[in-house]
């Protein structure tokens, strides 16, 4: 197999494949809450992906799957002049609400969202939200006596999903591998940093327009883009929406390790014989085993 072969076996490794059962609880959860507060049994009106998985940027055994329901606008009025906690009380109303389809299951309001947990390890959090007139949405926080807040995923979504196009599908592709990166080396990155980087960093990359041959090029240069990034930068702003994106803490020197195995790799694949088991032991070594051996 040549490097292109490795990391095309790599990426069908990581891809999400329980897409099938993903949906079903989406579409449940869904049904249930458009009866309640639209007076409709809709499995897919107001309801959106978002996160990870609604950018297309989630990989095989992650654990939480957001969501987001657009509540009628009379419902926020009417939290928005309760007489306490409105945001409090709504999250749990849409708990109770979500609770007459999954009695079962141990459902928790937790701040901003409510928390659907499901046996194979996924939890749902699904947020309650109202559309703005640009489009964005406001949601309930329930902490420190409680407040509105604002986002705005979908220019994130479309943003990410254009640029992908632009790229060959290669941002994406780099978006998941990263993910498997951060949890084989437990890197304090979140997902939406490390595709808000991607998607700055793909955009000037002079092989961006390649195949899986140019991958260990691109994970190479990737890992030394983020290692350069300033280490006293607070916020990147998010692709498409412009919000501000917080570092977690220091990611850059477990990038600029990782870029100096990949250097390794990719000078076992170039040397002359080339020394494949020991550059596919590298790449192991950044991605774990569900990188080929």
């Amino acid at each position: 197999m040549a490097v292109g072969d490795w990391f095309s076996t790599f990426c069908g490794n990581i891809k999400v494949s329980n897409k099938d059962s993903i949906s079903r609880r989406y579409k449940a959860i869904t049904r249930r809450l458009n009866t309640d507060f639209w007076d409709t049994v809709s499995d897919t009106s107001h309801s959106l992906y978002v996160g990870s998985y609604g950018r297309n940027t989630a990989v095989g055994g992650f654990s939480d799957l957001d969501m987001l329901f657009r509540l009628p606008y009379s419902v926020y009025e009417r939290y928005n002049n309760y007489n306490g906690n409105g945001q409090s009380a709504l999250l749990q109303e849409v708990k109770r609400s979500i609770e007459r389809t999954y009695a079962t299951t141990k459902i928790r309001g937790d701040g901003q969202v409510i928390l659907v947990p499901f046996d194979d390890g996924l939890t749902y959090e699904v947020v309650p939200a109202f559309v703005n007139k640009d489009d964005s949405f406001t949601y309930p926080d329930a902490n420190n006596a409680g407040r509105w807040r604002t986002t705005n995923p979908k220019p994130e979504i479309e943003a990410i999903r254009a640029r992908n196009n632009q790229c060959n599908k290669n941002l994406i592709w780099l978006c998941r591998m990263m993910r498997i990166w951060k949890r084989k080396w437990d890197v304090p990155i979140g997902g939406l940093l490390i595709d808000t980087l991607a998607y700055q960093f793909i955009v000037s990359w002079e092989h961006r327009d390649k195949s899986f041959v140019y991958y260990d090029w691109m994970c190479r240069d990737f890992f030394n883009f983020m290692a350069n990034q300033d280490k006293t930068k607070e916020y990147w702003k998010a692709p498409g929406s412009g919000q501000y994106v917080y570092g977690k803490d220091l990611f850059q020197w477990k990038a600029r390790r990782c870029c100096n195995i990949a250097i390794e790799a990719c000078n076992h694949e170039s040397a002359n014989p080339k020394r494949e088991w020991s550059s596919k032991q590298s790449w192991r070594e950044i991605f774990g085993t569900k990188f080929p051996s």
